[in-house]
């Protein structure tokens, strides 16, 4: 039976960890640390590790990837905006913003998970940053696989011609929409404000335009999902950061950070609850300099059927 939702992921070690500069400008919710830059990298290996381990423990299959020792990329631990597996055997790789981030495509990764998971065709979408058009991944889009329907939000990594061109290959409807934080900066990426799981939406409906609200929440009521609606508080504790997985045993696991799981109420924890075990990480340096969480360090790997 095809699976909606995936028991095999890849994640990449945060090797080289740091702030970012250049992707802060549009990463809100980027914060640097007053500390050594060994302690940061070494305080996010072992959040890293420990991540790792816990979803191992829950059947959850972890390929676990290095980053490359001569680019030394801060923001390799976020693979899921460059990279991307589907289950047809194609990969594609995504155009993204930042120049520092470009570095982190990596040709062994893909070597490798294509000769492990048996995929065999490659789909760059590379070529849009020499137009300056960009779609940074599972970062930029919410991908609905059951009803193919593709939610994003607008801001400086995703544009509409790019979400567009993706939609047209891989057969999705786009749902196209403004989002701003509580400060009326653009949302950065999709996944901070909004996540599916196969019968639910956490989202922070507030922070859609007014004009694009009936439109989302209509894709999403006429899709048989129920809205978790989460503030902008919450969605500052990357309460919309969070991904849904499937294990080896068929059961539904909700990943998050310790962060976004203590925000939430205890009505919305009982009512997710009941659709899926909710599996909360610590990963505050991680989340807190490198403005991205638990969804962010995941790339789903939808293994090729036969």
């Amino acid at each position: 039976m095809k699976r909606f939702f995936t028991d095999t992921i890849l994640m990449v070690e945060p090797n080289y960890f740091n702030f970012n500069q250049e992707t802060a400008i549009s990463n809100k919710f980027q914060h640097q640390l007053d500390e050594a830059q060994s302690t940061i990298t070494v305080n996010a290996l072992k959040e890293f590790d420990s991540m790792v381990k816990l979803l191992q423990q829950n059947d959850i299959e972890v390929k676990v990837a290095k980053s490359d020792d001569d680019t030394k990329c801060p923001d390799a631990v976020f693979p899921n905006n460059w990279i991307s597996f589907h289950d047809d055997g194609t990969i594609i790789t995504y155009p993204l913003l930042a120049e520092s981030r470009r570095k982190e495509k990596n040709q062994n990764i893909i070597e490798s998970i294509s000769k492990e998971y048996h995929f065999d065709k490659l789909l760059e979408l590379n070529y849009l940053e020499n137009q300056s058009i960009y779609l940074e991944g599972t970062g930029s889009m919410i991908l609905d696989r059951e009803h193919r329907i593709c939610y994003a939000c607008e801001s400086p990594r995703t544009h509409r011609h790019a979400l567009e061109a993706f939609c047209k290959l891989r057969n999705y409807k786009p749902v196209f929409f403004k989002a701003f934080d509580y400060n009326k900066h653009s949302i950065y990426h999709t996944n901070v404000m909004m996540a599916l799981g196969h019968d639910f939406a956490v989202i922070c409906v507030e922070s859609i335009q007014d004009e694009d609200k009936k439109n989302v929440l209509e894709a999403l009521t006429n899709s048989s999902k129920w809205i978790c609606d989460i503030s902008f508080e919450q969605m500052n504790h990357f309460a919309g950061n969070m991904l849904q997985l499937q294990n080896k045993k068929g059961d539904y696991i909700l990943v998050m950070s310790n962060t976004a799981f203590l925000s939430l109420l205890a009505d919305q924890k009982s009512r997710l609850e009941k659709s899926t075990t909710l599996l909360p990480v610590s990963i505050p340096t991680i989340e807190t300099i490198g403005g991205g969480s638990a969804r962010c360090m995941i790339a789903e790997i939808f293994v090729p059927q036969n």
